[in-house]
């Protein structure tokens, strides 16, 4: 087996719904550009509220893919 390099990059994904959907919206959208994607490791996650109540979710997510070059 050769050897691999990966590089690593943070995204953060934002949903009205979930965590999990925003989770989703960040990988499935650098999927988009991004090829050979391996790892995706939720690194935090938090919340926006407005008047009390939670408006939208936020997961920052770092993803690692196969460097090639």
């Amino acid at each position: 087996m050769g050897e691999s390099v990966y590089k690593v990059i943070q995204l953060v994904g934002t949903s009205t719904e979930s965590f999990e959907k925003a989770a989703k919206a960040a990988v499935e959208r650098a999927g988009q550009t991004i090829r050979d994607m391996r790892i995706a490791e939720i690194s935090a996650l938090d919340m926006q509220i407005k008047d009390g109540k939670v408006e939208g979710y936020r997961a920052k997510v770092k993803l690692s893919f196969k460097f090639e070059g």
